[in-house]
């Protein structure tokens, strides 16, 4: 499974490398001993912008220190570098503030990578894969060959057929190990929808992270995870950077799979020539990861002697052929499919990004079987639109109470626990945090149950409310207090979005005077001051305190506030 972080951009930045040194160092390749230091006043002269280009230009000279072995002055020119990010004062520039997170994480990277390369020492030669056999790549031979996975391993490698040519291409171009196109193996079984709890995706298990980082694009259209070609290209310069990063292949495999991040660390802690006893590290890595490896070696192993497995390399499906044509039409696969006598799922199975059979806006060059192009091209205009409407799954955020279950939560909501739990990649039903947000799918907008002991308030002309924002206000919060939705608040006091301010003012829509009830007696509105809690107000209105927070629908630990209105007796 791919994982990484996205990293920062260079495009506006500095291409002046040298123009300050670090303290006590020379500039690499330079015969000078300059001492030259970043003075905080001179640098800011030249405004954020400045010393945020001078930030990168440290972090470019302390890479070349790096790779000359040179490592405390790497580290000095990294440190260099953080001073200026800290010092940048970028204000409310946007862009300026993304910039800056992004250096700083990228030097905190560099600082990571370069202390574990003190204890990472190469012996012998790790341009190759390990072909390593022991107790565990064994144990996994047999899971493939006579084992529970004999049959997962059967219909991967007939699938392998399809894509592994163009992807051997892709590797040899990039003059990688040509092993290494048996990964989408182990990672997806070869099949280009595959999708993981962590929710990897495609032939190459990318999330959407990392398949950013590497130019896959995803949108409401279109996600490029699932598209062979594009996320093999994405997987080739994940896999050159890691190698970059570490140097041996096995370290490289055991990085793609639970990412660079985590395998830094164990190495960190790992002071010893790791690389003589490799499997030590796998045992101080996730379970999946220790399997990963063994996994990858395995079936190396297997089909370097396929026979002596009873494997039959020949029946391998046929690789994908297809011609493209240039469409700029928004239309949907199965219309396109009807035009040229193909069924839709022959278009689909060539157009796996397409995530609805749906082009996206704008020039697209759609995968067709070959021969179809001249017939596709002069029927074109006969193709309609699409109208069909895409899905928007909608999501609400609820923060777990104290007491509240996912089952409770989702009768709450009109949900299921299995929703719940694919929305939060949870792994257990049985256990949440308070005080944790949960993202809970529905489908419509949802409105708080009113308790069986409510009266039912009869109908009548409807009047604004004023509700003054507090800290911890949302807009779904409001409109479930006040019984309405986040759209008619929006919409009566003109905001664009859902950010709110602390003391902020909203009109609330809907709220309900001087009304009565099925039982006959009569409602006021009463105008929360400053002081004022519901037992007070109750008590000066003859009420209950649980009789006012239920006509108001309230909680005994909802907060009230000054200018609230709220129903009283």
């Amino acid at each position: 499974m791919a994982t990484g972080p996205v990293p920062p951009s260079e495009a506006s930045l500095s291409e002046n490398v040298y123009r300050v040194l670090p303290a006590n160092s020379s500039r690499p390749g330079a015969e000078s001993d300059s001492h030259a230091t970043i003075s905080p006043s001179a640098a800011s002269l030249g405004g954020p912008q400045a010393m945020l280009d001078e930030a990168l230009d440290f972090c470019r000279v302390s890479q070349e220190y790096w790779q000359k072995g040179e490592l405390e002055q790497a580290i000095e020119a990294l440190d260099q570098a953080y001073a200026l990010v800290l010092g940048a004062d970028t204000g409310e520039d946007f862009q300026a503030i993304q910039q800056k997170e992004d250096l700083r994480f990228m030097i905190s990277k560099r600082i990571l990578e370069i202390y574990a390369s003190r204890n990472i020492v190469a012996n012998g030669q790790h341009d190759a894969i390990p072909m390593v056999s022991n107790q565990h790549v064994e144990a996994e031979i047999k899971r493939f060959t006579t084992g529970p996975e004999k049959e997962f391993f059967a219909r991967s490698l007939r699938r392998s057929g399809r894509f592994r040519p163009m992807i051997v291409a892709a590797m040899r171009e990039a003059g990688l190990p040509e092993e290494l196109s048996w990964l989408p193996l182990i990672e997806s079984g070869f099949n280009v929808r595959a999708l993981s709890p962590a929710r990897a995706l495609g032939l190459w298990q990318f999330i959407p992270s990392t398949g950013y980082k590497f130019g896959l694009r995803r949108d409401q259209f279109i996600d490029e995870r699932m598209d062979p070609e594009k996320a093999t290209q994405a997987a080739i310069a994940y896999l050159k950077e890691l190698h970059q990063m570490f140097g041996d292949w096995a370290t490289v495999l055991a990085a793609y799979n639970c990412g660079e991040g985590r395998v830094l660390r164990v190495i960190r802690t790992q002071n010893v020539n790791y690389l003589d006893n490799f499997w030590d590290l796998y045992e101080r890595l996730p379970r999946e990861t220790a399997r990963y490896v063994p996994r990858f070696l395995a079936t190396l192993q297997v089909l370097k002697d396929p026979a002596r497995y009873g494997i039959n390399l020949e029946d391998l499906e046929e690789p994908l052929t297809y011609s493209t044509a240039s469409v700029s039409r928004q239309i949907h696969l199965r219309d396109a499919a009807q035009i040229m006598g193909v069924s839709e799922a022959s278009l689909r199975e060539l157009n796996p990004e397409l995530r609805h059979g749906i082009l996206p806006e704008g020039r697209y060059d759609l995968r067709i079987p070959e021969g179809q192009t001249e017939a596709f091209l002069a029927n074109l205009d006969r193709i309609p639109e699409s109208s069909l409407p895409l899905p928007q799954p909608a999501y609400v955020q609820h923060r777990v109470r104290n007491g509240e279950s996912l089952s409770s939560i989702a009768r709450r909501y009109g949900t299921t626990v299995g929703r719940i739990m694919r929305a939060n990649n949870l792994r257990s039903s049985h256990y949440i945090v308070t005080g944790k947000r949960l993202r809970i799918p529905t489908g419509k907008t949802v409105i708080a149950r009113t308790p069986a002991a409510a009266p039912r308030i009869a109908a009548a002309p409807k009047h604004s409310a004023i509700h003054v924002v507090q800290g911890g206000d949302s807009l779904w919060n409001i409109a479930q207090r006040y019984d309405t939705t986040v759209g008619d608040i929006q919409e009566l006091n003109g905001l664009a979005g859902i950010r709110l301010q602390k003391g902020q003012s909203l009109r609330i829509p809907g709220q309900r005077v001087s009304l009565k009830v099925s039982s006959g007696t009569s409602q006021k509105v009463y105008k929360v001051k400053t002081g004022d809690s519901p037992f007070r107000i109750a008590q000066s209105h003859n009420m209950s305190v649980e009789r006012l927070l239920q006509l108001n629908r309230l909680s005994p630990r909802t907060k009230i506030y000054p200018g609230q209105q709220l129903f009283v007796e």
